[in-house]
């Protein structure tokens, strides 16, 4: 009964991440111009395809050590003895955490959006979930090399990350960095003297079903994250929650009530409470998200105007930056001595925030930087113009408007 149960409650988990990939792909959709929503509805969907082949046949080993490859007999749990347990309770453990990792093309894909290639960024998915994630969930929720081991003998606790603010979130938005680097600017995002020019988004409605059905499916994300019916701690929604308000408040008030920043200084919140949710007060919550959301805004601004970097949806500050920043803020708000449950170290917190960014940060401009030099990540100037949706599927996002014109 209780593997049962587990087995119901993971796949409950599961599938709302799985609904959360729709919020990516209706989040680009909405914030790119109309010539690239096809595009980003197909990339996103097709990244989750590989996503899922290459974790399965490869990434699930690399982060537990575990495979696939035996009998079914085995995988559910009826022989006798078998390294999996009962009822298929590691297979739906594994398309829960497979849904983490398709999560990382899918944040990348908004940074990078309406100027990539599509079947180079393929290869870059099943790159990264077949290698690059997985090594670094391993050594966080897999306990590999050790290194969990000697932070918790350094600073007296291990580096905690209950839902992966830095694992996920953290290590998404600085891979991606590299990609939008490496793939320059758009054609038209800048004058020749470097003056910003507005590209607004495209359906402000579809930019908020997108934020709205992340905002909804995060409450699996995080709750799920603890993998069992036994350990379900109402803790972390309430958590969440008020993250989630404190994040998409402040971005109302900082970014003077644009919806743009309105629906992702709500995925702000969300994004830094992953790391302490399980941990933290719901007051220590609500400014984690506060914090995060004013932080998204600032990195947002400075992407765009003054670092010259094309991020299209914000993708770097928004997990990049407020995932590192909710790593840290675990071991902050999670101490007792501001209402927390305690358990974590702020040392360790820093530390292990620190080596997600800076190992996602170097990956991303490894892999992308090695598909570059080899296949070519950028659409020609003329696909560019024409938008990804005519270029790369022959079909644009309304083709009676385009028949009666």
């Amino acid at each position: 009964m209780q593997a049962g149960m587990d087995v119901f409650f993971l796949l409950i988990g599961a599938s709302m991440v799985l609904a959360m990939h729709a919020g990516f792909a209706f989040l680009e959709a909405g914030t790119v111009r109309r010539k690239n929503q096809v595009n980003a509805l197909s990339k996103i969907l097709c990244d989750l395809g590989i996503s899922t082949v290459a974790y399965f046949l490869v990434g699930y080993a690399v982060a537990y050590g575990v495979t696939f490859l035996v009998p079914a007999s085995e995988l559910t749990g009826t022989t006798e003895g078998g390294a999996f347990g009962a009822n298929g309770i590691d297979l739906v453990r594994f398309f829960f955490l497979l849904m983490f990792a398709a999560a990382i093309p899918a944040i990348i894909s908004g940074g990078i959006a309406e100027r990539a290639r599509f079947m180079p960024q393929l290869v870059a998915t099943g790159i990264l979930v077949g290698l690059v994630y997985p090594f670094f969930e391993g050594i966080v929720w897999g306990g590999r090399f050790g290194l969990q081991d000697r932070i918790e003998a350094t600073f007296g606790a291990p580096f905690h990350d209950f839902a992966g603010s830095v694992v996920v979130h953290g290590v998404g938005g600085w891979l991606a960095l590299g990609a939008v680097v490496l793939l320059g600017v758009r054609r038209d995002r800048y004058t020749v003297t470097g003056q910003l020019l507005a590209v607004p988004p495209s359906n402000i409605p579809y930019l908020a079903l997108g934020s709205w059905i992340l905002c909804v499916g995060w409450f699996g994300f995080n709750v799920m994250s603890s993998q069992s019916v036994e350990t379900a701690s109402g803790l972390v929604a309430m958590n969440s929650l008020m993250a989630m308000a404190g994040g998409l408040l402040v971005a109302t008030v900082v970014g003077r009530k644009d919806p743009g920043f309105i629906h992702n200084g709500a995925l702000a919140g969300l994004v830094a409470v992953c790391a302490g949710s399980d941990v933290m007060h719901p007051l220590g919550a609500l400014f984690t998200g506060g914090i995060a959301g004013a932080l998204f805004i600032w990195g947002f601004n400075k992407c765009q105007r003054d670092w010259k970097i094309d991020d299209v949806l914000g993708v770097w500050p928004l997990h990049g930056m407020c995932g590192i920043a909710g790593g840290v803020l675990a071991g902050v708000f999670g101490q007792t001595a501001l209402g927390g449950l305690g358990g974590v170290s702020l040392g360790a917190q820093v530390v292990g925030s620190v080596a997600g960014m800076a190992y996602a940060g170097v990956m991303g401009f490894v892999v992308y930087g090695a598909l570059k030099a080899t296949m070519g990540i950028r659409l020609t100037p003329e696909d560019e113009f024409r938008g990804a949706d005519i270029a790369v599927h022959q079909v644009p996002a309304y083709p009676e408007e385009e028949m009666i014109h």
